[in-house]
């Protein structure tokens, strides 16, 4: 794991197309801003794990991928 130190307004690079930028620090919490082309998902990790537990539950039985994406659309409005 690569560990950096970054202030407030500071920036990290990964790649040519992806920014992360430190937008607040109140306490124990950093809020990040994410800059990404649309075709990177971007989640939390508890959301990355919950989408990977249903792929594999669709896999299971066999749902499709549109009818996947079509769920998770529903989810996040």
């Amino acid at each position: 794991m690569l560990v950096l130190t970054r202030k407030l307004n500071e920036s990290i690079m990964i790649g040519d197309e992806v920014k992360i930028t430190i937008v607040e620090v109140k306490g124990e919490q950093v809020k990040l801003g994410i800059s990404a082309p649309r075709r990177i998902a971007v989640h939390r990790e508890e959301v990355y794990q919950e989408i990977q537990k249903e792929n594999e539950k669709a896999v299971q039985t066999g749902i499709g991928a549109e009818e996947l994406n079509a769920i998770w659309e529903q989810k996040r409005k």
